[in-house]
């Protein structure tokens, strides 16, 4: 299915028609426009660990987030250039302001996908195909990227188009052959179908969606229980009634780092924690938001991912304070950490809520101002952070992020990637203050 009919005239009102915006292979085709020597070959962006691979590069199986050695096994060719985060930021900045300026009604899914519903658009603009073809021609010519476009009338099938429709494609479900164009994939296209569901599925012989469409519900909620089989069995018969949601705001704010597969000693773990932790709080003050819940996600050597959270009794934006309680969490973790090694650091901070909302504290003792008790390491309450904090933030602003750091960042070598490391006092002293 890769066309629509186009809209007859005797209709009153246009069907509604969603959109799945998704640039393909995003952090390596930015590094293809930004090298044109990189063009049509097979490239890799990683360091130790494969983040994305272009095109080229997955047609010899080499994928996220494999590792850097096996991937050149796969790949022997393979050129492997280091992340340049900023760059893919200003990348999706030029293609979102494109999405909005096309429709307003645009739900952006992550840096580099979006959903779009365009059913307002039809007296105005034409039929869907046609802006979806328009926007693809935006980006191509303006940002210099390629998006495969999706277009059905549910985010589900919409999204399902746009993957079916990769790399570089448009692909349209026209109004009434839903089920036609969904019914022969494989379970594996159903949102919630991971290996562990695909495989209890294959076992009693379910492997297309029709299989899914036309199981009895009570039999399929027996092998994957209440929740999964009413969800599957919905998609598979094409029920999605979720609508496009414009300005949903975060229900987290997060940064990771990813890094060799070789291992990582602790002081290199507590210099990735602390920039890490230093981004995520600049980009809370930059949202005007606050947290209370602070998430450390880890990735472990043999490719096993695990978590560990703490919750505080009041919501802060304090550098200091999420620095404190991740480090706590760290601390929990680190003995597997040594055992399986890491490649990859995370911290997420949620529980949001705006910085307006929240009810000021009398200044009772030192600590005056919001409250920011609550770290495991107990009460963290500096009068002078907030001030510090902003500070910072102000002087990135005008200057760059990377313009003024942390002083225990401050000193050190600098990575290949030009992050700082820690100097040696630091790493003498690797629970000193920040």
């Amino acid at each position: 299915m890769t066309g629509s009919q186009p809209v007859s005239g005797r209709s009153t009102s246009a069907p509604r028609s969603i959109l799945h915006a998704d640039l393909d292979a995003f952090y390596a085709s930015v590094e293809q426009r930004d090298n044109p020597e990189l063009q049509g070959k097979a490239v890799a962006v990683g360091m130790g660990i494969v983040l994305a691979a272009s095109y080229e590069a997955r047609r010899f199986g080499v994928r996220t987030p494999l590792n850097e050695s096996i991937a050149r096994s796969r790949c022997p060719h393979l050129i492997v250039v280091p992340p340049r985060m900023e760059a893919y930021a200003e990348a999706s900045r030029a293609v979102f302001e494109i999405f909005h300026d096309t429709c307003p009604m645009v739900e952006a899914m992550s840096i580099d996908e979006a959903f779009i519903d365009v059913t307002g658009l039809w007296r105005l603009v034409g039929p869907a195909e046609q802006i979806a073809a328009e926007l693809r021609r935006r980006v191509r010519d303006e940002v210099g990227l390629p998006l495969s476009v999706g277009v059905a009338s549910t985010k589900f099938l919409a999204k399902v188009a746009s993957a079916v429709g990769k790399p570089d494609g448009l692909l349209v479900v026209e109004p009434g052959r839903e089920l036609e164009f969904l019914h022969p994939l494989p379970v594996e296209a159903l949102w919630g179908v991971g290996p562990k569901t695909a495989e209890r599925l294959h076992q009693r012989g379910i492997r297309r969606v029709s299989d899914v469409a036309g199981i009895d519900l009570d039999s399929l909620v027996a092998m994957i229980g209440k929740g999964a089989g009413n969800h599957l069995h919905a998609l598979a018969n094409n029920r999605d009634p979720r609508h496009v949601e414009v300005g949903r705001r975060n229900r987290s704010i997060g940064s990771q780092r990813s890094m060799p597969r070789a291992g990582i000693d602790r002081a290199k773990a507590e210099e990735i924690l602390l920039a890490v932790c230093d981004g995520v709080a600049n980009r809370l003050r930059s949202s005007h938001q606050l947290g209370r819940t602070v998430t450390l996600r880890l990735r472990y050597g043999d490719f096993t991912s695990a978590t560990r959270s703490h919750t505080l009794p009041d919501p802060t934006d304090s550098t200091k304070l999420i620095h404190t309680v991740a480090h706590d969490l760290l601390d929990t973790a680190w003995p597997v950490l040594e055992e399986k090694g890491c490649t990859r650091v995370g911290i997420a901070v949620s529980n949001l809520c705006p910085d307006d909302a929240v009810q000021l504290t009398l200044p009772f003792g030192r600590g005056g101002g919001r409250k920011r008790s609550g770290a495991t390491s107990g009460e963290v309450g500096d009068r002078e952070r907030p001030e510090l904090d902003r500070a910072i933030d102000k002087a990135r602003r005008r200057f760059g992020f990377h313009s003024v750091g942390r002083a225990r960042l401050v000193g050190g070598s600098v990575d290949r990637h030009g992050h700082p490391l820690l100097t040696d006092a630091a790493r003498d002293h690797p629970a000193a203050p920040l």
